[in-house]
Parts: structure tokens; sequence; C-alpha cells
């Protein structure tokens, strides 16, 4: 067997398939190497994909060719669309999926695509020569040859698990953890820390009152993930729970803090804010009096169940006898506790865009190595470090996202900027342009500049291309078509919108808030004949029209605003300074870049400490 190849990636995570996939997708022989070929894209807390602004990333993720979105709309067993209150810049698609068929869809597709070989085994050293890494070694005493290395370790690298006092080496739960490979890299100069995340307890379902818990059902319209024509509706689904903690829970967690990993100084790695163990919830929220769980289900030929909300790393006799306060647990019984797990992460600062080291040529990180958590920023760090790996190999241009182009790019840029001080989780609110990075808009931003790297095939540009002219083509008719007053204001008072006094383009009606276009098309048949020309997506094309149409005054002066902070993109300041000897600029500016060397001025202004003055330092600087 020769074991030489374009790409080698480290992990078969959600970072990892995506990774190889895109690599091998793109023409690079590429070897994915995992340490349990039966666990490929296991998904190691909730069965569930998607999530205010993490639906927007996987979205992006196929709307650039990769997997993500395909996996989960076949392994799904109950679908939502989050925010639907809010604008469509808020609109999040959710699903919780089958936490085995998920496994085994992702390997079925890892198996068929050419060019892609998956190696069962353990990485445990990294080879690099003059600065540049040409291979790896595995416990198996393998030795691979790489032109270039993509790392995807996730929680594995000197994993460490905590149930109270009980301390377990792993990188999940009996899986062993991945030994000696940090030592490799570190040894090269590149600097590692230490990060935690945790996991809730395993409930048997036949042991819970469903009668004490609010329902949760699914959706059934034509939302999913992929832009695919795929043919799937979530017509069949599962139901979820809710139900609150109480005072009683809350005084025997309490009473147990002593006895907390987090809490009596066992743990000292940093963890996640924004999904905290209920330990934290109570000690953070002292006055909260109750806090909501939700119970889902792990697939749909299972009894086990996730408690979405009771992440914990407390004793295992706390934790149940904590659970059995909830009306609804009174009789619990589980399958595994809660636990919270320590690993090693490496300085996100120390990678360019396109997640290539900036010490070792070639080496590329992605997944919870570079400092993030969630399977969705995984997926997207990794398929654009895959893409870049293969670039690398065949001496391509890098392929980067702007932040006004994706979520990803927000992901990746605020990463290789302003590094990490706990596990980073993607929001909305970190985005500056989240108007013009809609869910359902990722394919008319996306698929055909990977179409033209040769990542997207034709036929899902082809779709695009169909669905783009079709939405234009309904714009453009609302645009110009008239309305005479006599002949709508019957309609209009029906759907309880004010008559006109004379007539008006049809666009002007359609931005009213009670119009839709399906409601009004009722009653123009002309219009209504434009949307029955839709071949493909009918349901999608027309949504993606009307947000076009009521949203036109706020995404065009949202481009305004990219188009001007663009400019800054363009002037380029790596390698043109030397930053310790400008002494115009505060010293805390002269040390931030130092450390992250910006590509741009752009990039510049957005590391933490760089004031506007000296921006204006740098821009003075480089027009000389």
């Amino acid at each position: 067997m020769d074991f030489k190849y374009d790409v080698i990636v480290i992990g078969a995570g959600h970072a990892g398939c995506e990774a190889a996939a895109a690599a091998a997708n793109l023409g690079s022989k590429t070897c994915l190497i995992t340490m349990d070929m039966n666990k490929i894209a296991q998904m190691s807390c909730n069965p569930a994909v998607g999530g205010i602004a993490k639906g927007q990333i996987v979205r992006e993720i196929d709307a650039l060719g990769g997997y993500m979105g395909l996996v989960t709309d076949k392994t799904t067993i109950q679908f939502r669309m989050l925010n639907r209150s809010k604008g469509p810049a808020m609109w999040s698609p959710r699903a919780q999926c089958d936490r085995n068929k998920f496994i085994w869809a992702w390997r079925e597709i890892l198996e068929n695509i050419p060019n892609l070989h998956i190696w069962q085994d353990t990485v445990k050293e990294i080879i690099v020569e003059n600065g540049e890494i040409v291979g790896l070694k595995t416990f198996m005493e393998v030795e691979f040859r790489a032109k270039t290395v993509v790392l995807t370790a996730g929680t594995f690298l000197n994993g460490l698990m905590h149930i109270g006092k009980v301390k377990l080496p792993g990188g999940r739960m009996a899986e062993p953890a991945s030994y000696l490979l940090t030592e490799s890299i570190v040894k090269h100069g590149v600097t590692s820390s230490r990060m935690k995340t945790g996991t809730p307890v395993r409930i048997d379902g036949r042991s819970v009152n469903y009668d004490l818990m609010g329902v949760q059902d699914g959706e059934t319209d034509f939302h999913k993930f992929s832009y695919m024509d795929t043919g799937i509706r979530h017509l069949k689904q599962l139901q979820c729970w809710n139900c609150y903690t109480n005072e009683e829970v809350h005084q025997i967690l309490r009473d147990g803090l002593q006895d907390s990993p987090l809490f009596n100084g066992q743990i000292q790695s940093i963890g996640p804010r924004y999904c905290p163990s209920i330990e934290t919830k109570i000690v953070t929220f002292p006055d909260k009096t109750q806090h909501q769980l939700f119970l889902e289900p792990e697939g749909e030929t299972t009894n086990e169940l996730y408690l979405n909300g009771f992440s914990s790393s407390l004793p295992l006799d706390i934790q149940i006898r904590a659970l059995k306060k909830i009306p609804a647990f009174k009789d619990i019984i589980i399958y595994r506790p809660g636990y919270a797990i320590e690993y090693d992460y490496f300085d996100p600062t120390q990678l360019k865009h396109t997640l290539e080291s900036k010490i070792i040529k070639n080496l590329f990180f992605a997944g919870q190595v570079n400092g993030t958590t969630g399977y969705e920023e995984a997926g997207g760090q990794g398929l654009i470090a895959g893409i870049n790996a293969h670039q690398n190999c065949h001496r391509g241009e890098p392929f980067i996202l702007g932040r006004n182009e994706a979520y990803i790019g927000v992901l990746i840029d605020d990463l290789v900027t302003k590094g990490v001080d706990e596990p980073y989780r993607m929001f909305t609110s970190r985005a500056e342009y989240r108007i013009l990075l809609r869910q359902d808009d990722a394919d008319m931003r996306l698929t055909e500049r990977s179409y033209q790297l040769g990542l997207a095939k034709k036929d899902r540009y082809d779709l695009l291309v169909e669905k783009r002219n079709e939405v234009d083509r309904i714009v453009t008719f609302a645009r110009n078509y008239s309305v005479k007053s006599e002949l709508i204001n019957t309609a209009l008072e029906y759907l309880g919108t004010t008559p006109l006094k004379q007539g008006c383009k049809l666009i002007d009606i359609i931005n009213r808030p009670q119009i839709t276009l399906e409601n009004i098309a009722e009653h123009i048949p002309a219009f209504q004949d434009e949307l029955d020309r839709i071949c493909e997506r009918e349901e999608e094309t027309i949504e993606a029209a009307e947000i076009l149409i009521k949203y036109e005054g706020y995404i065009n002066r949202e481009k305004l605003i990219a188009d001007k902070i663009e400019r800054l993109e363009t002037i380029k300041i790596k390698g043109k300074f030397d930053y310790e000897n400008i002494k115009s600029l505060s010293t805390e500016a002269r040390q931030k870049l130092i450390k992250i060397d910006p590509e741009t001025i752009a990039q510049a202004s957005r590391i933490p400490g760089i004031s506007p003055s000296d921006i204006n330092v740098l821009l003075v600087l480089s027009r000389k």
C-alpha cells in the first residue's frame, strides 16, 4: 500500500469529514485517518444540527458543496425554523437527527468519494522538515508522507473527562484520548492551551412521565437544510418535550458544589459561557427559581434521550438525586451521567485566513482544536481547510470568505484576528452584515464561487441559475406591473389592509406587512400565472423573491456599508511595516500588530486593542 498523499486529514469528526470530502472532490489524493471507522461524524453531544446562526453555517456548507446539510436532511427526526417571529435575517433552521443514521450516512458518502481513502489508526507525531510538514507517524508505526495535513482532532488531544472526583482519560465517553500529538506540534513553536466542555445525562425514555412535560412538535413545511432538489420533506417527525428545574433541584446542586470539578479547582481550563453547566447556572443566576430543560430523542429506534440544558460534571449520585426532584423524572433511570471534558487547543491567531499555520507550512487546523465549539463551526472550518489544503498542493489561489460573504467568513476572521478566551460559538450578533447573510440566500452568495473553484458540481450550479432567474423574473414583474385601485381594493380589504386611492405598482402592495406573494396572487391572475411558471422548488423560490422585495431597502443599505469596509480590505499591509519602531502607534497596538500580523487595514481594525487613531496612522503610512 502506498502511504503518500496530497492531503491527509487527522480526525473524522465534522471538521475532518468536510475537509477530506472537499479535498478529494477537488481532485487531491486524500487520506482520512480516524481512531474508529464506526464513529465517523459522531455527534458527541446533542444529536442536533443548526440553531441560531449555526443553521446559517450549515446552509453555507451546503451551498459550497459540502455534505452536512444533505446528511442532516437524510437523518432528521424533527425539524424547526427558529426565530420566525423576527425578520428573515434571524431565521435559523434546526434539526434533531438520528445519531446512528447520521454516522452511517456520512460513512456511505466518504467511502464512495473517488480519491479518498480511510485509515483506522491514531496519529502520534507530525514530521516537519525545514519548517514544512511532510508527513506523520501513527501508533501502528506506519509513516505517511503528505504535501499537506489538516488537523481536526476535536476533544481528543490529551482528553480528560470528569464526573465528580472521578477522572477518566478519553476524548469521548468510552473512547481513548490522543497522546503525544500535541507535544509533537508544540515543539515546533506552536502554542497550545486547555479548554473544557461538557455534556448532559442520557435518560432511558421508559422511565419518563411524559404527561408532566410540555410537548414540542416539529414543522412540516418545505424548509430543510440542503439547496439540492432531494425531494425530502420532513413529514414524519418525533416529538420533543420540555420541563423546568425547581428550588429542590437547585438546593441539591448547591449542596454538591464542593464536589464539583468546576468549583473545587479540579478543572482549571476555560468552559463555554454560552452553553453552561447546570451547576454554573445556579451559581451565576442565584435568584432564578427554575431553568428550562428540553428532552430530545437520540433516534427513531432507541429509548435513549438527551436532556438539553442539564450539562454537568457533578458526581453521579448528585445528578440523579437532583433529577428525581423534577416530577417528570421521579422514577428516572439513566444510561450514563453527564460529564465534563478537558482537551488541548491551539491559539487560532497562529493561523492564516486559509486556516494554514503561520509557523508550520502546509499544516492546517480546523474545528475544536482552534478553540471553537459546535458541529457547525467545525464543519465550516473543515470545508475551508480542506479546500485550501488542496489549493496548496496544486498551487491554487487561497480560498477565503469575507465577513460580508458568509458566517463562515465571520467565524474564521474572528478566530485568526481576535483569538479566543473561551470556546467560540457563532451568534447572529457576531456578524455586522447579517441581513446579507440570511439562511435563504446562502446559495446565491456562495455556490457560484464554489462552482468556479470546482467543488460545487454542475447540477447544483444549474439549480442556482434556475432559481436566480425565476426570482429575478418575479421581482421584475412586481416592479413593473401596475395595479388599478378599482380592481384590487376589495381584495385588499379582505386581506386586512388599506384600500388604494389610486393605482400603483404591484411591488408597493407587496411591501405591506399583511401581503404575501401568494395571497395577493390569488387576486391578480397575471401574477398568479408568473408564480405558476416556477419549475423547481416553488416554495423556496417564492420565499426568496418575497424577502428581496420586502427587505430591499435594508439589504441595499447594508451592501453600501459592506462596500465601504471592503475598500479597507484591499489595502494590504502584511510585511510592509516594522510595527515595533512605529512610535506613533500605542504600545498595545504595536504588540497586537506584531502578534497577529494582519493582512489588511480592515483586519487590523478588528483586532481588540487597536484604536481608530492607530488605524489612521496605518492609513497615512500605507499612502506613503
